[in-house]
């Protein structure tokens, strides 16, 4: 990310018009480009702090879940801020953010182990700002920080149902 925003703040931010655009058909990459992009470094910077944080979290699954539910809330996320966002160019990993706090949430609901509701109280100690993200602010794509986070969440519960189906099968 930190390289993409390296080009893209050297250009005049000409890489922006890869983000996401709600309904343009011409726009659907931006479904996979618009979470490498950002408006700025600050934008950057206050994403990247969150998402090693919350990263660090969801990995101790394991790395395999980690890279699927990103790329499922990375397109699940940006297909919903597509069907319903507003109007202009959403750039930003925040959906990408709040859907790894989601997940972290959505285990300690689906699951209740004491490790996943450690995890999920250390995430809500730490981001229960978050909360304040989901309404609608000017100039801020609350519609991707919402999908995020159901996203996170629906990978959580989709998650819990296939360990029950292994368990089942095993037994």
């Amino acid at each position: 990310m930190v390289l993409v925003q390296l080009c893209n703040s050297l250009s005049g931010y000409v890489l922006n018009q890869w983000g996401l655009i709600p309904r343009q058909v011409g726009a659907l990459p931006g479904v996979l480009l618009a979470p490498w992009l950002h408006g700025g470094w600050l934008h950057l910077f206050g994403n990247l702090s969150g998402f090693m944080v919350l990263g660090s979290l969801a990995v101790l699954e394991s790395r395999r879940d980690f890279i699927r539910a990103s790329l499922f809330i990375i397109v699940a996320s940006g297909l919903l801020v597509w069907l319903f966002g507003r109007e202009g160019i959403h750039v930003g990993s925040s959906g990408w953010l709040f859907g790894l706090w989601g997940l972290l949430l959505g285990r300690a609901w689906f699951r209740r182990s004491f490790a996943d509701l450690l995890l999920a109280a250390l995430a809500l100690l730490l981001y229960s700002g978050f909360f304040f993200g989901l309404l609608p602010q000017q100039g801020v794509s609350f519609e991707y920080h919402l999908a995020g986070a159901l996203c996170g969440g629906l990978y959580a519960s989709w998650q819990r149902g296939g360990q029950k189906r292994r368990a089942r099968r095993t037994r």
